[in-house]
């Protein structure tokens, strides 16, 4: 009949924003059951979506997954960025702070946390915005030691990008054992664990002001 609206094909539902919407429903799906229990089936069905709306966005499963720790690493990055900023302002040690930062984000983006150090994100040379933002990430720690050690505040006879190796394994170690509650000292409280974070750093930060080779 004249003037009848036509029904969309099933599947032709247009979503407003279906990238953002499919990297929100992919974060849900991660916090509920995990990396593993993630299907572009499943997402397009939580979205009333086809495969072939979604495929106009992501090829696969990784880059899917490539993009929610895309999201991640640029959310990580400004938080120790915010940490550096806000230890500077009130005479706070920086590399402290970022550790206490660093465990906080782990702690309030699990789904994010999870996915940036999974190794599910297929090739990273194929998401050159990826490695960008997981460099710059790196880069404040790095660029903070550096600083600490031009303003003679912690030992510069190591290696800058050796210690932001060392300081990263070791914070991210603590972040990882506390959110699977694999710590003997931690009761499940985002304060204790951020405060063994805080120790964690203190100890470390005692050896690197000593002059001494080790």
């Amino acid at each position: 009949m004249a003037g009848q609206p036509k029904r969309k094909p099933e599947g032709a539902y247009h979503h407003p924003d279906l990238e953002q919407a499919l990297v929100g429903a992919a974060i849900k799906t991660i916090s509920e059951q995990g990396i593993e229990g993630l299907t572009l089936r499943d997402i397009g069905s939580q979205l009333g979506v086809s495969r072939t709306a979604i495929y106009r966005h992501f090829a696969d499963k990784s880059a899917l997954l490539a993009r929610v720790a895309l999201e991640g690493f640029r959310i990580f990055r400004r938080a120790l960025r915010l940490a550096v900023d806000k230890a500077r302002i009130a005479g706070a040690d920086p590399i402290e702070e970022m550790g206490v930062a660093y465990i906080a984000f782990a702690q309030a983006n699990q789904s994010h946390y999870q996915t940036m150090f999974s190794g599910e994100c297929g090739s990273w040379h194929l998401h050159p915005e990826l490695v960008s933002e997981a460099e710059g990430a790196f880069d404040v720690l790095l660029s903070t030691i550096k600083e600490e050690q031009a303003a003679a505040r912690i030992s510069a006879a190591h290696d800058p990008t050796k210690l932001a190796d060392i300081i990263w394994a070791g914070v991210h170690g603590l972040a990882t054992l506390g959110l699977v509650g694999q710590l003997f000292a931690y009761d499940g409280s985002s304060a204790q664990l951020q405060e063994l974070g805080r120790l964690q750093g203190r100890i470390l930060l005692a050896g690197l002001r000593s002059e001494g080779k080790f």
